[in-house]
């Protein structure tokens, strides 16, 4: 049975003549009815009584003519899924993306591309640098949003910077230094301990931290280590030490710590960027990292107010 035949059976059960039916179908009639003949064989059972007066559907044909009608919009429904798919507008879209992304980048990103297609399905999953571009890597993610720089290149992955930022000092409340405004120069903090980074779960921001230091002549005395930079911050609020954390995570953070700017030799870029497969990589994923460019694009033109804001008090 083809969907071609049931296209035909659907048509003579609507028209209820063979000349009307094969005008619609745009071919003859004499092929047609070899066509029906063959489906009844197929299904053993009569669709239609023939007669002087026309045709007439059997008790069989009025039973399986609302299948046959089911049929055809399921095959049409597959055929406009499999278009949309291929045209980067249906289907699923797979995402991991890190904590520091939730603040401001996913709510700049997520929406308009809902709005864009709605038809999408959209999985996000949080996860660390790490494991997103090993998911991305294996085709298990279609696109990464996490931690710059990376310590470690992925040949088969593209990754652009996506945000922009830099490390800022956080200090507990009441810290001396935390009353001054404008740059602090990064070897103020050398007799400090430090809150810092996880090095195994958060490999990259931990060395950008070690690495700042190191070049303002300094190794970080450790007191305590954490995974998120909410964390970090929070330890800092308690009084465990100082830290140098990503910027947008200090504009983010509503508690009494303290942040200043670090001077600009000190300042490493860091940032979120964006990972995609440099082949294979499917048509939502590249919609997607078109729009995503073209946001953060118009964001860094017009200028975010959040960056003009009270950050550091």
């Amino acid at each position: 049975m083809e969907l071609r035949q049931l296209r035909q059976f659907v048509t003579l059960a609507e028209t209820l003549n063979f000349h009307r039916a094969a005008e619609r179908l745009n071919m003859s009639q004499p092929p047609l009815s070899v066509s029906i003949r063959r489906l009844e064989e197929e299904l053993g059972a009569a669709l239609f009584t023939r007669g002087a007066g026309g045709v007439r559907l059997t008790g069989a044909g009025l039973a399986a003519l609302e299948e046959a009608r089911l049929a055809l919009r399921h095959a049409e429904q597959v055929a406009l899924v499999a278009q949309g798919v291929q045209a980067g507008e249906r289907g699923l879209l797979r995402i991991g993306f890190i904590g520091s992304a939730t603040p401001r980048l996913l709510p700049r990103l997520v929406p308009p591309f809902r709005g864009l297609l709605p038809a999408v399905e959209l999985t996000l999953r949080e996860s660390t640098t790490a494991a997103i571009l090993d998911g991305v890597a294996a085709g298990e993610m279609d696109l990464g949003l996490l931690r710059y720089p990376l310590l470690r290149p992925v040949p088969e992955l593209a990754v652009e910077l996506l945000e922009p930022d830099a490390l800022v000092a956080a200090l507990p409340p009441g810290h001396a230094l935390g009353a001054a405004r404008g740059p602090l120069p990064l070897a103020a903090l050398r007799d400090e301990p430090f809150v810092t980074f996880d090095a195994v779960a958060v490999p990259g921001l931990s060395a950008v931290v070690a690495l700042a230091c190191q070049q303002a002549g300094f190794q970080p005395r450790l007191r305590q280590e954490a995974v998120q930079a909410q964390t970090v911050i929070s330890l800092v609020e308690s009084g465990l030490g100082v830290a140098l954390v990503p910027g947008v995570s200090a504009r983010t953070h509503a508690g009494r710590a303290r942040f200043r700017p670090l001077a600009e030799a000190a300042a490493p870029v860091i940032g979120i960027a964006m990972a995609v497969r440099r082949s294979g990589m499917p048509p939502l994923a590249q919609r997607f990292q078109v729009l995503a460019r073209q946001t953060m694009r118009q964001h860094r033109q017009v200028g975010s107010k959040s960056t003009s804001g009270p950050l550091f008090r």
